[in-house]
């Protein structure tokens, strides 16, 4: 099996997330990493989804989430054309002896501190999972206490956007009708036993007098 990450936007609406998740477990693949959150259109959600499967599999997932009403879109984002990060809160234990080596720690993976207390420190850090992983192996002979780790979010590089041409157009009213009475001109009384209006005549011509019939 291989990791994949896809990038759904959904309608921002209640019940949306579990369905996702249910049609995915129903499958039998379990989700490594799962991250919701707001996107420059109120109305719409985006949902970052790690997952480890195979390509037919995931491609049938792909197709039955589509399905789903409240689907918008579907990408799977490449890691080498997308910025991946992840943020990482973790407690290690850093006595008097050992504090300098987790600060040079925090220091060269570019990381920061967040609390501190007499025999632990909390360390943050974002980064891609690479990143992460490469710090809490640095980390654990000193001790690790507690680990709280966020779901990965991603988006593509460059300018375009995967919201690009995806929402329906907002629709435009039609064209005001008048509804006032139309541009016509009577018929004489008398003139004929039909009492429907005589279309006026182009700009520029006049029209032919009626003779008054007795």
């Amino acid at each position: 099996m291989s990791k994949h990450t896809l990038s759904i936007l959904v309608e921002n609406k209640h019940g949306v997330l579990a369905r996702v998740a249910a049609l995915i477990s129903r499958r039998g693949f379990n989700i490594d990493s799962l991250a919701v959150g707001p996107t420059e259109h109120p109305e719409v959600s985006r949902m970052t989804i790690a997952v480890s499967v195979d390509e037919q599999p995931l491609e049938q997932i792909t197709k039955q989430l589509n399905k789903l009403v409240n689907v918008i879109k579907i990408v799977e984002l490449e890691p080498t054309q997308t910025v991946q990060r992840e943020l990482l809160l973790v407690k290690v234990k850093a006595d008097t002896l050992t504090r300098g080596q987790v600060l040079e720690t925090v220091q060269l993976f570019r990381a920061k501190v967040v609390d501190v207390a007499p025999d632990a420190i909390t360390i943050e850090a974002t980064g891609n999972p690479e990143k992460l992983e490469a710090m809490l192996r640095v980390l654990e002979p000193f001790g690790v206490r507690e680990l709280v780790q966020s779901g990965m979010v991603a988006i593509g590089r460059g300018s375009r956007s995967i919201s690009d041409r995806t929402l329906r157009p907002v629709p435009v009213p039609p064209p005001h009708v008048q509804t006032g009475p139309p541009n016509v001109q009577a018929r004489p009384a008398g003139a004929g036993s039909s009492h429907h209006p005589v279309p006026a005549p182009p700009p520029g011509r006049t029209a032919a007098a009626v003779p008054n019939q007795h």
